[in-house]
């Protein structure tokens, strides 16, 4: 019933840590799902410094979205958005044939701020690798709800729980954020045959046997799936149909080592532009020490 347990790792992004889930030595997706992080919780005082911040930095091939339990950060891209994130709502980035962007905790520099969220990463099929880049948000009041027996449940994307979000993807997935009390159970879809449950808070039972916060469960395909909260429980319940491998590297995902090559070689030379209202700092690629000094902006 269950295929793997994934432990996550701790990583230190230089101003808070993240528990890297995906990619995993022993999994590397699930579904078009090929990065996850856990960002925090994390309590910023007031006046922190930039470094916190993710500066400018591009993405191919892939679709982003962070989602926060808690706190605000600003996003801004290449494509000219700018557009603060907040708990419950969706800002689905969708690279594509390239796209830059920005991720700052301008709340918390201000006022302090308690910051807890998820940042996934979803591949694109092979045929929207190369689309148009693009931003969409959506607040949470526009997406789906869930709640029965003790069962609350967010559809952040794609199809699950009898309902559809409105957030556009490019394959069949779902993405769901639900709180369980003490004794209420949540079936995962039947539909797709790569599922995972990632136990953000809280302790659950699966087939008699507990998993506590911080695991990340991924299950057999297809099989009935059932998680029952032994206490109360926030969970994110994932996956999808697979859209065959994928090589990532850096921010770059793609079916092509070819294609990430390009980017890279696209990013270093200074060909990709910059975020619109954050252009005057960025990530240079790993490794390099000349990087441009007037990038496109």
């Amino acid at each position: 019933m269950i295929d793997l347990v994934i432990e996550p790792r701790r990583r230190d992004l230089g101003g808070f840590e993240v528990a890297r889930i995906l990619p995993h030595a022993k999994r590397r997706m699930v579904g078009p799902f090929i990065f996850l992080d856990e960002m925090g919780p994390v309590d910023f005082p007031p006046g922190i410094p930039r470094a916190a911040d993710v500066r400018p930095h591009p993405h191919i091939g892939l679709a982003t979205v962070t989602y926060l339990f808690a706190g605000e950060i600003m996003h801004r891209d290449s494509v000219g958005s700018e557009q603060p994130i907040r708990p419950g709502e969706v800002n689905w980035m969708t690279a594509g044939r390239g796209i830059s962007h920005s991720e700052r905790f301008e709340r918390a520099r201000a006022h302090g701020d308690h910051v807890h969220g998820i940042q996934s990463w979803v591949a694109l099929p092979s045929a929207y690798e190369e689309t148009d880049p693009a931003f969409a948000h959506y607040s949470a009041q526009s997406l789906p709800l869930f709640e029965e027996a003790g069962v609350w449940a967010r559809v952040i994307a794609g199809e699950a729980l009898g309902a559809t979000s409105p957030v556009p993807t490019h394959s069949a997935l779902f993405y769901v954020h639900a709180r369980l009390e003490p004794g209420a159970r949540i079936d995962l879809p039947p539909r797709y045959p790569e599922r995972a449950a990632l136990i953000v808070a809280g302790a659950v039972d699966v087939n008699g046997q507990r998993h506590d916060a911080g695991r990340m469960l991924v299950f057999e395909a297809r099989r009935p799936i059932t998680l029952s909260a032994l206490q109360p429980a926030t969970v994110m319940l994932l996956g999808g149909d697979p859209i065959g491998e994928r090589h990532i590297e850096w921010n770059f995902v793609s079916s092509s080592r070819e294609r990430i090559a390009r980017a890279k070689a696209d990013w270093q030379a200074g060909r990709m532009k910059l975020p619109d209202r954050d252009h005057d700092e960025f990530i240079p690629l790993p490794g390099d020490e000349a990087a441009p000094a007037n990038p496109m902006s």
